[in-house]
């Protein structure tokens, strides 16, 4: 092969990416957009790149070195990735390579000015934007200058913040060559960037432009702050003028310098507001050629805007796909889930063919789309109010969206009751629902629940092939029968209605702030709190044998059961240990998806949770905690009902409260099963596809087993019935995937694509405190313990729990700790039932806990007012 040092940026497209680089190939492209002018200029291609590393001397040992590095190595990154570096420079570029770079100068005997800018292959991606992160030369003058800043290009594909965003976003080092661009310099009037899409709100039809005097390293740099516009359907809606005092200009023997700009211009607007326009209507241009959002670097030349740059934003979170045209607002699953990490293809399409309501995907996250009974004036109420209760920051956000009074239109109640009326769940606080305070509900209920599971345990054992897949179609719908059986929506709900009634009617009658955390405590037929006690059960069979918790500090895989046997009492721990997880072992954290990995899978995930009851509690601390849980909630009930019955019209009002502190205990606790009911499925599911997928990789038709995780399970049931499998697809996923990882999904989302946080509207707040949803009564103070994994939790008595969110799965921590604070969360979400079981104060919905609490600073939470103070 003909290697190709030099190309002309008219001569390349998006398809030579590996040739020239992202950058290199997006400015190419852009050459061929009607009306786009961008200055000439050429690539140096990544053959001349692989030439240059090829001579680089120990280059492979370092980088393999690299490669090893853990991205939060900065120091050891800091010191490899400089010798690399220095290496690269040190390497003078061969006669026959500077002749080709020297000979594409437009006029190379003069003095003209270039811009010499990295373009590295894994840069501009529709995935890893990789801005900021390799070396751009501005005004670089005559041959020699060149040839050197070239070098330096090339050798900042090795900066330390370019490994390190290469190293979390998974990208091989050695899979990634560096392009240089060279182009001809501009000296604009001024510069800046255009976003085609609102970058803080990530609304795709309000454009931001950001403008300053001349160049736009200015801008880049942080020198100036910049004029904003923001554009909205061709008229500006909204603009900032900065003082600019100072801009960067090209100096005359090259390199760019600062100048202060004349006083009587500094507040003069960098643009006009039709020059301003007209550079959006380029921006549609661009993005409508790209098929995305662009973040693009512009320069104004002679009143004619040039185009240096444009990537693809990689930071907006996608919009689910509707087909048509009408505005809709979308309400994030993962947030009542209190799940919000991205789910693999597989998961996502397993939720949605066992959902209860038609759910669409977006960035990896499932929401369902509320547009219908927010338009509805009969729905609307009540809508606002059942999600209130359990989320103000979500109630407030789609009250944010029906201030627009142009954005929902106002539907007829017709068309609301063809939909599905929001009144199928009772309003809270309303009448209860019609089912008696009777425990053999529950007992009746969690029975068909067990029969329906041993039958899809039973009937699935001897599927294979298409067969099974036609099977989990009809089991998929005997799911969705189970869950919105009536009886099962009624018990959940009465349960709830009796949690809202108890705190209404208490603070109005008593004064009586959240009365029914207490009455709820050690709650009978709660699976959820079940399984974080019996975890200490676990503890207490194993804290009597040395030689096996010295054995389970030391366990660094999943084989570790078998071996137990072989120490003393280690029959008796894994016995126990598998006891367990014959109960619980279909969970994990992000259960919902069902491509995580499941406790019974990865065992040692209990490890650290069991060595640290051994070590902070002593023998029968389970049945110590339930029975003074049980004990508090019977004296909390006879307290109450005392101070009721010396009211006027006492005893009305007591019997009242005493028939729904008898329904909240008799259902609240089952509110934790069908969540249960649902994962037991799930893992029966998984088993039997993951067998399909043993056989697919026996047929050679796919690698790993893992890879059917990238697929959803139609695609799935095609592979099976064609043994052919799509490994481009399966590739693009896996990137998918890693790019979701980095996005924070909203709460709620619109059609335009702009995220809606919503805010607490709360008086009465310390200044400085962190503000959330009072979930659970009462305060404490402790060491805050920031934890984002379950298995590497490490707790000390009194510690508290700060984490983002927590399923299910998180449970058995809660008998560790003395207080609660997650980003995600509401009223009813199951780390709230299971917080205010164990008596934990609690504040849920605290946006960016994780950010501003530090692991191991003091701090207080106060679950009955719903803040938290971070202490000196």
């Amino acid at each position: 092969m003909i290697e190709q040092y030099v190309l002309d940026l008219q001569d390349v497209d998006e398809t030579r990416v590996a040739v020239v680089g992202g950058k290199g190939a997006h400015l190419g492209e852009l050459t061929r957009v009607e009306g786009i002018r961008v200055p000439t200029g050429f690539c140096v291609t990544t053959d001349a790149f692989r030439r240059i590393m090829a001579e680089a001397p120990s280059i492979d040992d370092r980088l393999d070195r690299l490669s090893r590095l853990r991205p939060d190595d900065r120091e050891a990154i800091r010191t490899l990735s400089a010798e690399v570096r220095r290496t690269i420079e040190e390497i003078a570029v061969p006669g026959d390579l500077a002749a080709a770079i020297t000979g594409a100068l437009a006029r190379p005997g003069e003095q003209v000015g270039y811009a010499v800018r990295s373009s590295a292959t894994a840069e501009d991606l529709p995935t890893a934007s990789f801005a900021g992160q390799q070396d751009t030369y501005l005004n670089v003058v005559g041959p020699a200058a060149i040839l050197r800043h070239v070098s330096r290009c090339w050798a900042s594909l090795f900066t330390e913040r370019a490994v390190t965003y290469r190293q979390r976003n998974g990208i091989d080092h050695r899979t990634v060559q560096m392009a240089v661009v060279v182009q001809q310099m501009v000296f604009p009037r001024a510069a800046g960037i255009l976003f085609t899409a609102d970058p803080v709100t990530g609304n795709r039809k309000v454009a931001t432009v950001d403008a300053s005097f001349g160049l736009g390293e200015a801008l880049v740099s942080g020198l100036v702050n910049p004029d904003v516009f923001k554009v909205r359907d061709g008229r500006i809606v909204a603009r900032t003028i900065a003082a600019k005092q100072r801009a960067v200009h090209a100096l005359p023997a090259g390199g760019t310098g600062e100048v202060v700009v004349d006083p009587q211009r500094q507040e003069q607007p960098a643009l006009t507001d039709a020059q301003v326009v007209r550079l959006v209507q380029l921006g549609r241009r661009i993005e409508a050629h790209f098929g995305s959002p662009q973040d693009i670097e512009w320069c104004l030349v002679d009143d004619e805007f040039q185009v240096v740059q444009s990537r693809p934003i990689t930071t907006l979170f996608p919009i689910p796909e509707t087909g048509d045209a009408e505005n809709h607002v979308y309400i994030s699953v993962g947030h009542q889930q209190m799940m919000t990490d991205p789910m693999k293809p597989l998961g996502i399409s397993v939720w949605q063919l066992t959902a209860m309501a038609p759910m669409h995907e977006a960035g990896g996250r499932l929401f369902v789309d509320a547009t219908r009974r927010l338009a509805s004036p009969t729905s609307r109420a009540g809508f606002l109010e059942m999600v209130g209760r359990s989320d103000p920051l979500l109630r407030d956000a789609l009250e944010t969206i029906l201030d627009r009074d142009d954005f929902l239109p106002s539907l007829p109640d017709a068309a609301d009751r063809s939909a599905g009326s929001a009144r199928s769940a009772p309003a809270p606080g309303g009448a209860p629902t019609p089912i008696e305070n009777d425990p053999a509900i529950v007992t009746e209920l969690v029975g068909r629940s067990q029969a329906s599971i041993a039958a899809l345990r039973r009937d699935i054992a001897t599927l294979t092939g298409p067969a099974l897949f036609d099977f989990l179609l009809g089991a998929f719908e005997e799911h969705k029968r189970v869950l919105g059986d009536p009886l099962n929506m009624q018990a959940i709900m009465a349960g709830m209605e009796a949690t809202w009634w108890l705190n209404d009617q208490l603070q109005e009658w008593l004064g009586e702030r959240n009365a029914a955390d207490t009455l709820t405590l050690s709650a009978p037929d709660n699976v959820t709190s079940e399984m974080g006690l019996a975890l200490l059960d676990v503890a207490d069979v194993i804290r009597p044998y040395p030689e096996v918790v010295a054995f389970l500090r030391s366990v660094g895989g999943e084989g570790f059961l078998d071996d137990l046997p072989k120490l003393a009492g280690g029959t008796e721990a894994r016995d126990a240990i598998e006891a367990y997880l014959d109960r619980y072992g279909m969970r994990c954290a992000g259960e919902i998806d069902i491509t995580r990995p499941r406790w019974s899978e990865r065992p040692s995930t209990l490890v650290p949770l069991i060595l640290d009851h051994v070590r902070n509690f002593e023998p029968g601390a389970a049945e110590r905690r339930f029975a003074q849980g049980r004990q508090e909630a019977e004296q909390k009930e006879r307290d109450i009902l005392a101070r009721l019955r010396a009211l006027p019209d006492g005893e009305r009002k007591a019997a009242e409260t005493k028939w729904m502190i008898d329904r909240v205990r008799t259902f609240i606790g089952y509110r934790e099963y069908p969540k249960y009911g649902i994962v037991s499925r799930y893992f029966v599911y998984k088993q039997a596809l993951l067998a399909e997928a043993d056989r697919l990789v026996r047929a050679d038709v796919i690698p790993d087993r893992e890879d059917v995780f990238f697929l959803t399970f139609q695609e799935l049931h095609d592979v099976v019935r064609s043994n052919r499998a799509d490994d481009e697809l399966i590739r693009r996923r896996k990137d998918a995937f890693r790019a979701y990882q980095g996005l924070t999904p909203p709460r709620v989302l619109t059609s335009d694509g702009e995220a809606v946080v919503g805010a607490y509207r709360r008086d009465g707040v310390p200044a400085g405190a962190l503000v959330g949803l009072p979930v659970s009564a009462g305060t404490v103070e402790g060491r805050a313990r920031v934890v984002l994994d379950i298995a590497e939790a490490d707790f000390e008595p009194g510690d508290i729990l700060v984490t983002a969110y927590t399923d299910p799965s998180w449970s058995p921590l809660f008998v560790a700790i003395t207080g609660l604070v997650t980003e995600v969360g509401g009223l009813m979400t199951h780390g709230a039932v299971i917080a205010r079981e164990y008596g934990l104060p609690a504040v849920v919905g605290v946006l960016d806990a994780t950010r501003l609490v530090r692991d191991g600073q003091r701090i207080r939470v106060h679950g009955t007012d719903g803040y938290v103070e971070i202490l000196p």
